[in-house]
């Protein structure tokens, strides 16, 4: 059996063109990557990081599963999270924001979502994803996967993000 080497070629076929035409730009740009995960784990700067010759538009990423790594990690004000959960947009906001000023990147993007089931009350498929350019405006953006599984709902959370960082690549700054 021949395994392969990367993560990206167990991915489908669509996430590695885009993630390739992200760091391609990227490179191109001259602009660095940050990433701020939670219900991914770590996944995207992975993706970001296996391209040979190319993980070095990726500058760090930030796993924080828990409350307490989003303000430890990113200095996101606790009463924040009391007042709008976790899974909100003002967090994923604030964890972009974050992660820009706790890094050296150009670009941040921030994933917060229920990727699995969810406990009684939250919704299993709720992501909210932020992204934001240094210097410019925050983009956010809400999906409601549904119940489709943890790993279905991490792809489409992969495919969602870089197309947000592709986005703000393509921005100009203030």
């Amino acid at each position: 059996m021949n395994a392969s080497k990367r993560l990206i070629d167990r991915l489908p076929d669509d996430i590695e063109q885009r993630v390739h035409a992200l760091l391609v730009r990227a490179c191109r740009d001259r602009l660095t990557l940050t990433t701020a995960e939670s219900c991914t784990g770590g996944l995207i700067g992975a993706l970001l990081t296996d391209v040979e010759g190319m993980s070095h538009t990726y500058e760090r990423g930030f796993i924080v599963y828990s409350d307490e790594s989003k303000v430890a990690l990113l200095g996101i004000p606790h009463g924040l999270i009391t007042r709008h959960g976790s899974v909100s947009r003002e967090v994923a906001l604030a964890m972009a924001g974050g992660a820009l000023r706790h890094s050296l990147a150009d670009v941040a993007l921030a994933v917060t979502g229920f990727a699995g089931s969810a406990d009684t009350g939250d919704e299993p498929g709720l992501v909210h994803l932020a992204c934001q350019r240094r210097g410019g405006m925050p983009m956010h953006q809400e999906d409601h996967f549904g119940d489709i599984g943890r790993a279905a709902i991490r792809l489409q959370i992969v495919r969602v993000a870089v197309d947000m960082m592709m986005a703000a690549i393509g921005r100009s700054t203030l």
